[in-house]
């Protein structure tokens, strides 16, 4: 329980951190509202054409009497949009920190320098378009390991009661842990640790990354907030970063 509360500590430290500059707060935004206007347009498309997916996917309830082939495909839309929004949680970091690579990179340094006993930060020692790159090819393998989590969580929602009780407890977890990793790679890549060691790391210390993840997960879930706390959740997981390092760290 206390890597649980070590997490969580950083999670609100990070929002705080951005609260006194505002600086970074307004760069780090940017990103954030275009991913979310392109996964909006993404699931009003869903929800506009979710019918005649629907009906594409289910030839067989054509013939069906009534009212059961209304109640079954009404059933799947439900559930195509519940998908669509579990994949967007899922994913939105990962678009987000790509896109906006630039902005959090600065944002993270800035957070190390403010802390460091030093005042220096971290470099990489890569030209731009290298640790670009390197974000891109790791993005990828993140988000195709999260879809395989979101299909399988899917999946398991169907389960009577445990799929509505059990599994959206889980898949904010699962969700939490994911978010974690992305989030620290920023901090993490100019460090030098790769993709491997980064997931080794987090899984030797999984409360650690549940407890910054999981609320993050959680407030995801609600519309436009995501904008909002990705700047402290960058600035957040560069204090994370500094705790599984043992870094020294000012107050």
């Amino acid at each position: 329980m206390r890597d649980f509360g070590v997490g969580f500590t950083h999670f609100l430290q990070g929002q705080r951190w951005v609260a006194r500059h505002r600086r970074e707060f307004g760069l780090g935004i940017v990103p954030a509202l275009i991913t979310l206007a392109l996964y909006v347009a993404a699931l009003i498309a869903v929800i506009t054409w979710g019918g005649d997916l629907s009906d594409t996917l289910t030839p067989f309830a054509d013939h069906w009497p009534s009212p059961w082939a209304g109640l079954f495909r009404g059933a799947l839309i439900i559930a195509l949009v519940a998908l669509a929004v579990l994949v967007a949680v899922l994913t939105f970091t990962a678009v987000t920190l790509l896109l906006g690579s630039p902005f959090y990179d600065v944002i993270s340094e800035r957070v190390d320098r403010s802390v460091s006993p030093d005042g220096t930060a971290p470099e990489s020692g890569l030209a731009w378009w290298q640790e670009l790159w390197i974000s891109l090819r790791d993005s990828v393998r993140i988000l195709v390991r999260a879809m395989l989590w979101a299909v399988l969580l899917f999946v398991l929602g169907f389960v009577p009661v445990v799929g509505q009780t059990v599994i959206p407890v889980l898949a904010v977890f699962v969700t939490g842990f994911f978010l974690t990793q992305e989030l620290t790679s920023v901090a993490l890549q100019r460090r030098g640790v790769h993709l491997n060691q980064q997931m080794g790391m987090l899984r030797s210390r999984k409360a650690i990354a549940w407890g910054f993840g999981a609320p993050l997960a959680a407030a995801f879930l609600i519309p436009f907030v995501a904008v909002f706390l990705m700047p402290g959740a960058v600035a957040g997981a560069t204090l994370l970063t500094r705790e599984l390092l043992s870094e020294p760290t000012r107050p």
